[in-house]
């Protein structure tokens, strides 16, 4: 059967040119009896979502050292995996591994579950994920279908409709070629088939060991796939933060509300983000406008103007307030780095400010 040969002709490429990422089980040691790490891939997969594969790397290697298994993950404190993970964006996802973890960890003895189904059930874990990790850790035929697939079926059957209508029939179509044997191997073939060759602008079709099978590629109009409609512009919001010491020296801070942006982070005091928003300040202090911020979100723009005092006092005790051995620029999201940076440079010099910016 075709489905048969193309699968063969993917994972004998795939034998000879797999990337090398800190996550995988190369195919040679897969061959020989070795099996990925049920945690590893999950939480490769989880980082992976809408972030490339060189921006996951390094966070990969040092939540994996700082928390080797899933249930050191799951006993690791809030804001250190809040921390840790401040910079690599879409937050929401370090607050659903926590869950997911401790969910593992309370009702699964620490150990995933090894079909979809049961992957399904789990805090964070979407069809996506769970496809990837049934297919990639435990070697099920489950079709997983990224970006990358959906460039190559797209242009592999030249679907004409356009994304993300397409996502449906693209599914449908991945599940026609995935195989019984090796499925694990498979799925990472074809993602990095797409991350390698058929990329999105100048595909390099004469060495795609799917060159034969590509129905855009016989006809020559490869660059076109896949469709997409067009999306709409972003609007621009707007909003104020304020940076503030205390006469201790504290950092003035406050834990985001669990749900919506940047939930569970800690930030700077500020108002609400809107398309027009007026001054408010939280509280009593000398305050003076440095500048402004700009932050691009999934769905929009973000302009912040950032207000800074020194020397604040008064009843706060409903904000977290950090000193010098406590705070670390680096833990805030980069849209609150940001902010952080613009205000810093305008405190006057002390070892208290000195101290801070280094340990950032």
């Amino acid at each position: 059967m075709k489905q048969l040969e193309m699968a063969d002709t993917l994972l004998d490429w795939y034998d000879r040119h797999a990337r090398d990422l800190p996550w995988r089980v190369s195919p040679q040691d897969r061959k020989a009896g070795i099996s990925p790490d049920p945690y590893q891939i999950w939480m490769s997969e989880i980082m992976l979502q809408q972030t490339t594969v060189a921006a996951v790397k390094s966070y990969f290697e040092r939540f994996t050292a700082l928390w080797p298994t899933v249930t050191a993950l799951a006993n690791a404190e809030d804001e250190r995996v809040l921390g840790e993970w401040a910079g690599l964006g879409y937050y929401a996802r370090a607050r659903n591994l926590l869950k997911c973890a401790r969910v593992i960890r309370d009702e699964h003895g620490g150990v995933f579950p090894k079909t979809r189904e049961g992957l399904l059930s789990l805090p964070g874990v979407g069809p996506y994920t769970a496809a990837a990790i049934a297919s990639i850790a435990f070697d099920l035929p489950e079709t997983v279908v990224d970006g990358n697939v959906e460039r190559v079926t797209s242009r592999l059957f030249r679907l004409e409709t356009p994304l993300p209508a397409a996502k449906p029939e693209l599914t449908a179509l991945a599940q026609t070629l995935t195989p019984n044997e090796r499925p694990g191997d498979y799925a990472q073939a074809i993602m990095d088939l797409g991350a390698t060759i058929c990329s999105p602008k100048s595909p390099a079709c004469g060495i795609c060991p799917w060159m034969a099978f590509c129905a855009a590629c016989k006809v020559g109009d490869q660059a076109r796939f896949p469709l997409k409609t067009p999306k709409k512009p972003k609007p621009t919001r707007h909003g104020h933060a304020y940076v503030a010491r205390t006469t201790r020296g504290e950092w003035v801070l406050e834990t985001r509300p669990e749900k919506g942006l940047l939930g569970g982070m800690l930030g700077w005091p500020g108002t609400d983000w809107r398309e027009a928003h007026p001054k408010a300040a939280p509280f009593e202090g000398a305050w003076i406008e440095v500048g402004e911020v700009r932050h691009t979100f999934t769905h929009f723009h973000l302009i912040l103007t950032v207000h800074r005092a020194d020397q604040v006092e008064g009843a706060l005790e409903v904000y977290a307030l950090r000193g010098q051995n406590a705070f670390r620029a680096s833990d805030l999201p980069t849209v609150m780095r940001k902010a952080f940076d613009l205000a810093h440079s305008t405190f006057t010099t002390d070892p208290v400010a000195s101290d801070a910016n280094q340990e950032a």
